[in-house]
C-alpha cells in the first residue's frame, strides 16, 4: 500500500474546500502554520504561503517521507495530545482525516486551540451514514466500518466534530458536511480505494468474499450504477 498516494487522493477530495477555508483563515498573510498529523506531506507540499510551515506526526517513517515531498517544512516527531509548542504560537493550526484516529479527539482539539489562533479540521468522516449503491454492496461498507473500529478509529466521529470544537472553547465560524458528488471519480480512484479495502479487510472476511465484492463493484462502476458516499465534515473556528 502506497500511503502517500492514498493521502494525495484524500487531499484531492478536499482541495476546493481547503482553498476556500485557508483563504478565509488568512493563509496568505500568516506567519506560522502547523499541520497536526501531517503524514507524508500530501497537504503541506500543496500550500502556497509565505508562512513558516510546520508539521507534526507520531510516525517517524511518515516524517521521513514528508521531508522528501515538503523539504522546506519544519517537522516534529510528537503526539498531538500534547503539542510541544508555546501558547498561540501559530496563526493557523489544522488537521486532515486525523481526529477519528486519535485516542482523545477533544484533547487534541484543545491542544490545537491552545497553540493556534485559527483552528481547522478539514475532513472527518461519519461512516455510520455511509451509502453504498447498488444494495448488494452494502456489506462492503459494513465490513470497512468494522475494520476501522478494529484499527482503533471512531468511524462516526465526523458527526460530533462541531460539538468537539465547541467543547474545546473554539468560536465556530463555519462547519458542516463537505459538498460533492457521491461517485468514484476515476479508474485510478477506484484502484486506490480497492488497495485500501483489501488491506483493511484482510482477516475480517475471506478473500473469496472480498473478490466477489470487487467484481460487483467493478461491474456497477462500469454501468454507471455505483455510488459510494461517506458524509465528511469540516470545522473552522477562532480562539
Amino acid at each position: 500500500m502506497n500511503w502517500h498516494s492514498r493521502y494525495l487522493q484524500q487531499a484531492a477530495w478536499t482541495r476546493d474546500l481547503r482553498t476556500y477555508l485557508f483563504e478565509q483563515a488568512g493563509l496568505k498573510t500568516a506567519h506560522r502554520v502547523l499541520e497536526v498529523g501531517c503524514g507524508t506531506g500530501a497537504i503541506l507540499c500543496d500550500l502556497n504561503t509565505p508562512a513558516s510551515l510546520h508539521g507534526l506526526d507520531l510516525e517517524a517513517g511518515s516524517l521521513d517521507e514528508c521531508r522528501v515531498h515538503a523539504p522546506a517544512v519544519s517537522l516534529t516527531l510528537s503526539d498531538g495530545h500534547f503539542l510541544p509548542y508555546p501558547d498561540r504560537s501559530f496563526d493557523i493550526v489544522y488537521c486532515h482525516f486525523l481526529l477519528l484516529w486519535v485516542r482523545d479527539p477533544l484533547q487534541v482539539v484543545r491542544e490545537m486551540a491552545r497553540v493556534g489562533k485559527s483552528v481547522l479540521a478539514l475532513a472527518e468522516p461519519d461512516y455510520s451514514q455511509r451509502v453504498d449503491e447498488p444494495p448488494a454492496l452494502k456489506p462492503l461498507g459494513e465490513w470497512q466500518t468494522e475494520s476501522l473500529r478494529r484499527q482503533g478509529a471512531n468511524p462516526s466521529f465526523g458527526a460530533t466534530l462541531a460539538e468537539t470544537f465547541y467543547q474545546a472553547g473554539i468560536k465556530l465560524i463555519e462547519t458542516g458536511p463537505i459538498q460533492g458528488d457521491a461517485v468514484m471519480r476515476s479508474l485510478q480512484d477506484w484502484k486506490n480505494e480497492w488497495a485500501v479495502i483489501e488491506a483493511d479487510l484482510e482477516g475480517i472476511v475471506t478473500g473469496e468474499e472480498i473478490q466477489k465484492m470487487k467484481r460487483l463493484d467493478e461491474t456497477a462502476r462500469k454501468q454507471g450504477e455505483r455510488t459510494l458516499h461517506v458524509p465528511t465534515f469540516f470545522a473552522w473556528g477562532m480562539t
